[in-house]
């Protein structure tokens, strides 16, 4: 089969290799798309933390948005898995552990993660073998475009959850990208008053196109009360900030991860009784999501902006857009194209 391999930082090609087979507790997916990540980018640069603590290393197989459709089954694995539309869990725990045991297989000290670490291949690429128990099925009000939204909509709706807001409550999202966008419109979807701050104009525009209450750039930002504020972006000063503009007694709520060190002062944190929550993956957000996408309570569409096929993935990765792509921030990957 072809898949979509990164040899070194900058470096890849479009290989011809062998199928995967579903080992004992797998199964085998046809995958019908995938979404290009802000992580597979920095694998792609090299600057991925994981390629210099051990977790990963080169060549990759990246891809771990995805949705497709079940087409063999390993030993024990119940037969009706075939042909169904599938997506799956990210993170896959070692099963045994604490952890795992009481549900958390996303905090697994020796979980793998597809497409990211442990060596575990990636959905860019025709076929993808993953475990069973990772499986969540998409019910046809979920399509394929949909489906491969199910992964960053479960971490949004996870940082939204934790944002623990009531109807009314004034919610601030910092960065117009996937998640922060997710993360407006499931806190939107809750009856939330929502508010975004980016920086460039086209980012800026597009999110206005989503009927948000306020989008904004830090300089004019308005001096409102804010309940909560989720940082979903990669910048290292806006931890600070999203503490700084929480009200006392409320909740920030981090889910963007900077490429250096990040700091805030616990002081402020302490005198302003704040609540701070850090979130790691989707796991236990994909079931909800995918209720939420089927209910038509929250949209994905809008936020795809173009599909392409694998042998423009690399260029994806570079930083290319269509010239025919939408103003939405994802780019999706249909590897059968």
């Amino acid at each position: 089969m072809k898949a979509f391999v990164v040899t070194a930082p900058g470096e890849f090609s479009l290989q011809e290799v062998e199928d995967p087979a579903a080992k004992s507790g797998e199964v085998v997916v046809d995958v019908a798309r995938v979404g290009v990540c802000g992580t597979d980018v920095e694998f792609f640069t090299g600057e991925m933390a994981y390629l210099h603590d051990g977790h990963a290393a080169y060549p990759m197989r990246l891809g771990h948005e995805w949705c497709g459709v079940v087409v063999a089954t390993g030993a024990g694995v119940d037969q009706s898995w075939i042909g169904r539309r599938v997506i799956g869990d990210t993170m896959l725990g070692c099963g045994e552990c604490e952890r795992c045991r009481s549900g958390r297989q996303h905090l697994c000290e020796r979980r793998t993660e597809v497409g990211i670490s442990g060596g575990r291949a990636g959905a860019l690429a025709e076929q993808l073998a993953v475990p069973a128990s990772s499986l969540r099925g998409l019910p046809d009000a979920v399509d394929d475009l949909a489906g491969a939204m199910v992964e960053p909509g479960g971490n949004a709706l996870r940082a939204v959850w934790a944002a623990d807001l009531h109807p009314h409550d004034r919610v601030l999202v910092l960065g117009p990208g996937t998640i922060g966008l997710l993360a407006a419109r499931f806190a939107h979807a809750a009856g939330a008053e929502v508010h975004v701050v980016g920086k460039d104009e086209p980012s800026l525009s597009f999110a206005r196109s989503l009927g948000l209450d306020g989008v904004w750039t830090v300089s004019d930002l308005p001096g409102l009360a804010f309940d909560a504020v989720i940082d979903a972006t990669n910048a290292p000063a806006l931890p600070a900030l999203a503490l700084e503009l929480v009200e006392p007694g409320k909740r920030v709520v981090y889910i963007g991860l900077a490429g250096t060190p990040s700091t805030i002062d616990t002081r402020t944190l302490a005198l302003k009784d704040v609540t701070a929550v850090g979130i790691l993956s989707a796991s236990p957000g994909l079931a909800a999501a995918i209720d939420a996408y089927a209910s038509g309570a929250v949209d994905p569409h809008p936020l795809v902006a173009a599909t392409v096929g694998l042998e423009r993935v690399g260029d994806v990765l570079g930083g290319w857009r269509p010239g025919d792509a939408g103003a939405g921030p994802k780019i999706h990957v249909d590897p059968r194209s």
